[in-house]
């Protein structure tokens, strides 16, 4: 039984209605589905497997409290998740009531992203897909900890993707690392499966899940987006459809009512109209910084036996600097060709870098700043310092060089 927001008035003959199954904001579940092999609800069936259960000891309160200073009923009867691929950014918005608006709880960063703009075509592309999707599997022993399956290949993806090799097995996961999926930390995964599972145990049976290539309100994201898309006219045309579903959801805090043509391509119902352009008096929008690891590592080591080493050695840790710097001139200041950023960080006695401290950059860069921690914080675990055969904490400092001519 649909609900929508909007009445589609008229349809074209072969387009095939398929985001009504899974807009929350459209469907009301008429049926709860439990989950359990013995009549347990679906968050009691999760709490049989160790994973999910050390998460809901260790978070449910958290979480509550959460809710509770952001004015949020706990738990979400509706969850809807955003991400961003360019932007590395996962957002996570709740609500109790069909018809009232979402609100956004929680943005997390996403670890890594495989691949570039654009969907996901063929198995083996390392592509994260790009579209309207929802969650189709709770999975409690994954190997990257805990993990939510989307449904891809969705309609869409079935008809535009390779027909024998589309690929499969998309997860939101945690770990940190991936091809192909949206990973997060293990920490971040621990909230986002408990919310989802009170979903579903509520009646919420598709999840939305919705992947843009950037945010379409970030200035510096849409001009990168149209740089990769200047000489592409499908992958343009394809991205425009996802930036109606984004001013749509921007403008009603409601999904929209995504359809899907004969040949494949998403129709947006009720687009709003286009904002024009900022003057160049008005301030541009900036893209949101995000929240960087941090950790208490207690005494830092002056003089270590071995220093830390990077994972593959010296050679393989310039290779990565330097792409690095290539990977984010695109956030250079308007003007700026060339910069270099001087960070301070810690290797951990686990390996992990941590607290990352720009001490020398340039003007207006913190967009660049923050990029480069993004992407740095991204290096994988090195092997520790040394100090008489045990591991310490030693403190690194690192030039990255951003060139826009590289």
């Amino acid at each position: 039984m649909c609900r929508c927001r909007h009445k589609v008035e008229t349809m074209k003959k072969g387009i095939i209605i398929f985001a009504l199954i899974y807009s929350v904001s459209l469907v009301q579940a008429q049926t709860v589905s439990k989950g359990g092999p013995s009549g347990f609800s679906f968050v009691d069936y999760q709490k049989t497997f160790p994973r999910p259960n050390e998460a809901f000891q260790k978070k449910v309160d958290t979480l509550q409290k959460q809710f509770e200073i952001k004015k949020l009923v706990w738990p979400a009867k509706y969850i809807y998740i955003r991400s961003f691929k360019y932007d590395s950014q996962l957002e996570v918005w709740v609500k109790n009531e069909i018809a009232e608006p979402f609100k956004l709880f929680k943005t997390y960063k996403v670890c890594a992203l495989a691949g570039t703009m654009g969907p996901k075509r063929m198995e083996g592309d390392y592509q994260v897909p790009e579209g309207f999707y929802y969650i189709n599997e709770f999975n409690p022993k994954s190997n990257y900890y805990l993990s939510l399956g989307i449904n891809y290949p969705n309609a869409s993806d079935k008809i535009l993707s390779d027909s024998l090799r589309p690929g499969s097995e998309i997860f939101i996961h945690g770990s940190c690392v991936t091809v192909g999926c949206i990973p997060i930390t293990d920490e971040q995964i621990d909230e986002l499966y408990i919310l989802a599972a009170y979903a579903k145990d509520q009646g919420q049976d598709f999840i939305p899940v919705h992947i843009l290539p950037v945010r379409f309100n970030v200035e510096r994201s849409v001009k990168y987006l149209e740089t990769l898309t200047k000489d592409d006219p499908v992958l343009k045309k394809f991205s425009e459809k996802m930036e109606d579903a984004f001013d749509y959801f921007e403008k009603y805090k409601q999904l929209p009512v995504v359809m899907i043509g004969t040949k494949g391509e998403y129709l947006i119902n009720d687009v709003p109209l286009k904002k024009q352009k900022p003057s160049a008096e008005e301030k541009p929008v900036k893209r949101a910084l995000v929240q960087h690891r941090t950790r208490n590592v207690g005494t830092v080591a002056d003089a270590v036996h071995q220093w830390p080493e990077y994972p593959g050695g010296a050679d393989a840790l310039m290779k990565f600097l330097e792409k690095t710097g290539r990977d984010v001139a695109v956030f250079l200041p308007a003007g700026v060709k060339r910069a270099y950023v001087q960070l301070e960080f810690i290797i951990d006695k686990d390996g992990i870098p941590v607290n990352f401290k720009v001490l020398r950059s340039i003007k207006d860069g913190e967009e660049l700043n923050d990029e480069i921690i993004t992407r740095m914080e991204n290096m994988g675990r090195w092997k520790p310092a040394l100090l008489h055969d045990k591991p310490v904490v030693k403190k690194m400092v690192q030039t990255v060089t951003i060139d826009a001519a590289l």
